[in-house]
């Protein structure tokens, strides 16, 4: 008797839908629990995202409950008596890091009664033409001309607030091919009591949730090298995927480089991007950004008290950055399980894994030698893919597009609602959950979604406790 053809083979020949060749996995890979390799740290509870790397040294958890000091307790007025902490405003968001990044985890938008948009920002600008090349080169963005390039809802007493943020949802359903349906809520900003004036006819706004704070040290220490090998601008390998890097000014260098922070990845740096952080969020000057965020429209603003030159001096700025830099990421939770392991083929036959890459490895060089050499999970290629029309926020960010966004990291989704009591999701929070969440998958993305819209019920369930393992 002939031996049997092999599957691959039969498949081609007969054309059966039903021979997949997607991946199968019964079993856990070995290390695949440990997200950030040695430095993963085991908690489970509110407190997950706030642990220190499980490898940093006794030594060294003193530096970081330092930096966790500044990043966790409010800043004040200028003048006042506590001098390392003052020169908040004149314009801000929040008083504290943590007020957005909840227990070092996920914002969230305004409730319909909220005082302040809190976790929640908006960034403005308007169209850019050829002559603000060299403004695009440094920033990215023209700003709004009188309110610069954040909406900021908080001020100073003498000063006037910016405006107030509001949402408002429409919502729309999706129904899977089994019939069954989700509803999606499609998010309005609604901006009032401006401050000074109208705004720009043509301002471009988009609203964006505080991210999470875990592993973000060693995605900074993924080899450039690494991340533009998953890069396909010109999507030459026909697979519909396109990722590229953004190219981003350095403050420091004075120069371009890879950006891959913020949700277009337009910050290249943890310092730069924290320095940006308490200049927009907070009103704090540093060295990397020596000036407030006042407009030549808003002239109480540029006249008021500020806490020295800078308020964030270099000592509190480092003690941020090693902060920021080794706070620890959980391990996975039941890797074992017969119905994590069967979402995670699920996940990989609907192609996810093709931008939330699995695995790096981080340099040998890397800023902090607890960071080094660390075989990590964290799902994604920092680069920026084409999500679609429908979480288009229409504005471009140095070489992002208005349909671009960076592959946010998926380790420690699953812990969302544990540490901040909430699962929305997505970069304006608009998603409820992760299902909602794929399903706003569009562009690059849309091939991958309607791939999940024929799972199912079962398999959807698989591919959520899947991802709620991560």
């Amino acid at each position: 008797m002939p031996a049997p053809l092999p599957r691959l083979l039969l498949c081609l020949l007969l054309g059966l839908a039903g021979c997949d060749q997607s991946p199968r996995f019964t079993q856990a890979e070995p290390g695949e629990a440990l997200s950030a390799g040695s430095a993963t740290v085991f908690k489970f509870d509110h407190n997950a995202f706030s642990l220190p790397s499980a490898n940093l040294a006794p030594s060294r958890r003193l530096d970081f409950s330092v930096g966790n000091s500044f990043f966790r307790n409010p800043w004040v007025i200028a003048p006042a008596t506590t001098t390392a902490r003052d020169g908040l405003g004149p314009l801000f968001n929040t008083n504290a890091c943590q007020n957005c990044h909840i227990k070092d985890g996920r914002g969230h938008p305004p409730g319909p009664d909220a005082l302040s948009a809190a976790s929640m920002l908006v960034r403005l600008s308007i169209p850019k033409g050829s002559e603000h090349a060299a403004i695009i080169e440094r920033l990215g963005v023209l700003a709004e001309p009188t309110y610069g390039g954040q909406l900021q809802d908080m001020a100073n007493p003498g000063t006037a607030p910016e405006g107030k943020v509001r949402v408002s949802y429409s919502l729309h359903s999706v129904r899977f091919a089994d019939g069954s349906a989700l509803e999606l809520r499609r998010p309005t900003l609604e901006i009032s009591q401006l401050g000074y004036g109208p705004l720009h006819a043509d301002t471009q706004f988009s609203a964006r949730i505080a991210p999470p704070m875990i592993g973000l040290g060693l995605l900074e220490a993924i080899p450039e090298t690494a991340i533009l090998a998953n890069a396909d601008p010109d999507d030459s390998d026909g697979d519909g995927i396109s990722g590229r890097a953004n190219r981003v000014w350095d403050d420091a260098l004075e120069q371009t480089v890879l950006g891959r922070f913020g949700w277009k990845a337009g910050q290249p740096t943890l310092n730069q991007q924290n320095a940006h952080a308490f200049a927009g969020d907070m009103g704090l000057t540093s060295s990397l950004v020596a000036a407030d965020d006042c407009t030549p429209g808003q002239s109480d603003c540029r006249s008021a008290n500020n806490g020295g030159e800078p308020e964030v001096s270099d000592s509190i700025l480092a003690s941020v950055l090693f902060y920021s830099r080794n706070l620890g990421v959980p391990a996975r939770r039941d890797v074992y399980a017969p119905e994590v392991l069967a979402g995670k083929g699920l996940f990989h036959q609907a192609d996810c894994q093709r931008c939330h890459t699995p695995q790096f490895t981080t340099a040998s060089d890397a800023a902090e030698p607890e960071l080094a050499n660390q075989p990590i999970r964290p799902y994604s290629d920092l680069l920026l893919h084409d999500m679609g029309e429908g979480l288009a926020d229409n504005r471009a960010e140095f070489l992002a597009s208005g349909r671009e966004w960076r592959t946010p990291p998926l380790w420690g989704i699953g812990l969302t609602e544990a540490v901040n009591g909430h699962t929305q999701f997505l970069h304006d929070g608009r998603a409820r959950n992760l299902l909602e969440a794929i399903l706003w998958h569009g562009g690059e993305a849309e091939t991958s979604k309607q791939k999940v819209l024929r799972f199912s019920a079962k398999q959807r369930a698989a591919l959520l406790a899947f991802l709620n393992s991560l």
